[in-house]
């Protein structure tokens, strides 16, 4: 695959020796989308943190923009250009909007501003207010903006749509397309809404208790409806059968 700015080889990760996800295998190239699919507790966020070096990856290899991951000292991927907006958005809710700008640059950008305003107008009109104050959807908009104003090549987003309603996750996943295609980044989202995932992405891995189930482009995985189905809620459906069990 040209231009692959991510991989994952037989990753195996988790947590106090325990693995939550094992043996994942994952490449990411400049302007594509991949989705992490799955049901909750399947592997998802352990697969993002350990892809981003915020956790160790216990057996494999994780590589970003041709150096290996080095967990001990994830700043230094942040520096080179790998991005990561967590679950909860990373914000701080008593600062305002300008002040996360102001944040994100260690020295003022006014013309890359600019272009983010231009993906997200509605942050314009929103400097002046606290993160507290923004509904759900702005605060995903700024923490998107957060990052995108260091000119990220890798882009990991955690459930974009979490607490989000149905017609604002409709509105934000294409801007992460268009993102994806006009700056040439790589993005990786995870994400439960699979058909709105899937219409955004060029490929997708679907994880089952910590494993990949089945994987595909996007277009093969909306067309066999009934495969991708199966492959997540039979997942699911073991996980909780586990689980009772315990």
């Amino acid at each position: 695959m040209a231009d692959v700015v991510l991989t994952a080889e037989s990753m195996t990760s988790g947590y106090n020796g325990v693995a939550a996800v094992s043996e994942v295998n994952l490449a990411v190239s400049a302007g594509e989308v991949v989705s992490i699919l799955g049901s909750n507790g399947a592997g998802k966020t352990t697969t993002l943190l350990t892809l981003a070096g915020l956790i160790p990856a216990m057996s494999g290899q994780v590589t970003a923009l041709g150096a290996p991951v080095d967990h001990r000292k994830p700043y230094r991927m942040a520096r080179r250009g790998v991005r990561l907006v967590p679950d909860d958005r990373g914000l701080f809710s008593a600062m305002t909007v300008r002040d996360h700008f102001r944040l994100a640059r260690s020295k003022p950008d006014r013309a890359r501003e600019e272009l983010v305003l231009d993906r997200f107008p509605a942050l314009t009109r929103l400097q002046s207010r606290t993160v507290g104050l923004l509904s759900g959807g702005e605060q995903q908009m700024l923490a998107i903006a957060v990052a995108l104003l260091a000119e990220p090549r890798i882009l990991m987003v955690d459930e974009m749509s979490l607490g989000l309603a149905p017609l604002v996750v409709e509105q934000m996943l294409p801007a992460i397309r268009d993102l994806a295609r006009d700056e040439n980044i790589a993005v990786v989202l995870v994400e439960q809404h699979v058909e709105l995932a899937l219409a955004v992405s060029d490929r997708a891995i679907v994880l089952g208790h910590g494993r990949v189930v089945l994987e595909g482009s996007a277009a093969e995985l909306l067309a066999d409806r009934d495969r991708l189905e199966a492959a997540y809620f039979g997942a699911a459906e073991s996980e909780a059968k586990q689980d009772r069990a315990v």
